[in-house]
């Protein structure tokens, strides 16, 4: 009754189940609100100030996103005491991301010419090691559980960068920043308590809802990037199978809504991927201002829901830089 790892779990489930009342990713997203309205009345402005052109959105604001990403996902964890159970592969789950980050990062700025050791001043020698070291110490501290942590953290950002740098061909911009997202999805809801998001069960509607909405609009956007427009269903068989898809996707999200699953939650994406797919594969035609809307949504949403409103922002001028088009039309045709 007095053993302090029982009392040290009874406080933070007390922490917790208060967070659950209060959705902080939420109640952040509604005081950015005006932030993201300035933004867009001025983010374009901005833009053209520091010289960004609409053709070099994509490559900018996907590793902006992503290099937040791996800050995040670095500095945002560590504290492994708040997990309930001891057998988890969350350190191996953070170390994926965050080498496929560093990869993604490391392949986007290889570009970038690096000083020769030699030709370095002194001063400026040990400026550079400093901070480099102080770097390696911030992805160390991000786990501790184990004497093997800060080694499979540090390897797996250093190796990433890398990898990345000697790599023939750059990562594509919506593909790699999508990837990344995902799997951040997926770990916040293998363990949300690790990353301040919730308890290990019984999240609120607000919670669910927007992993569900930022899942899904990550899949949409794969099934419209890689999916391509046949016309090859006959009308009478395709909206038979799509109801009965329909129908499938929603057992799916009562499902997740009960259980709170990882892999029903991933199959549940799977479903509405298939869903999408078979809507785009009957269509003649799909428009590609459509699939960059998605994307800007998932950016959007991905943003509310780790508490970062620059990736947010991002989203809303990204969308605000595509030619006009019936969203709503579209979202409902394909669904």
């Amino acid at each position: 009754m007095f053993d302090e790892s029982i009392i040290v779990q009874s406080a933070i489930s007390a922490f917790n189940n208060a967070a659950l009342a209060a959705p902080a990713f939420l109640w952040w997203a509604v005081l950015a609100i005006p932030l993201f309205v300035f933004v867009y009345f001025c983010g374009n402005d901005f833009l053209e100030k520091i010289g960004w052109n609409r053709k070099s959105l994509t490559n900018r604001f996907s590793l902006i996103t992503v290099m937040f990403s791996l800050a995040w996902i670095i500095l945002f964890g560590g504290n492994y005491d708040v997990l309930r159970d001891n057998a988890t592969v969350l350190p191996f789950m953070v170390a994926a991301i965050s080498f496929v980050a560093s990869l993604f990062i490391g392949s986007h700025t290889k570009n970038i010419k690096l000083s020769k050791w030699h030709e370095i001043s002194k001063a400026r020698k040990i400026q550079v090691f400093s901070l480099f070291i102080l770097i390696l110490l911030f992805i160390g501290l991000s786990d501790l559980h184990a004497w093997w942590g800060p080694i499979l953290q540090i390897g797996a950002v250093v190796g990433g960068m890398i990898l990345g740098r000697v790599a023939k061909y750059e990562m594509r911009p919506i593909p790699g920043t999508l990837l990344v997202i995902l799997a951040i999805i997926t770990a916040i809801l293998m363990q949300p308590e690790f990353f301040r998001f919730g308890q290990l069960g019984s999240l609120t509607a607000f919670h669910l809802l927007f992993l569900l909405l930022a899942g899904c609009a990550v899949m949409i956007t794969v099934a419209l990037r890689n999916v391509n427009a046949r016309s090859k269903i006959r009308r009478s068989a395709y909206i038979k199978i799509k109801w009965l898809v329909r129908f499938i996707s929603l057992l799916c999200i009562a499902l997740f809504v009960l259980t709170e699953s990882v892999p029903v939650f991933l199959g549940t994406l799977f479903v509405v991927f298939c869903l999408c797919a078979l809507s785009i594969w009957h269509s003649e035609k799909v428009s590609e201002v459509f699939s960059a809307r998605m994307f800007a949504l998932s950016l959007g949403l991905f943003g509310i829901l780790t508490v970062m409103p620059v990736i947010t922002a991002l989203g809303i001028l990204y969308w605000m830089n595509l030619p006009q088009e019936n969203f709503l039309r579209q979202l409902k045709t394909l669904l």
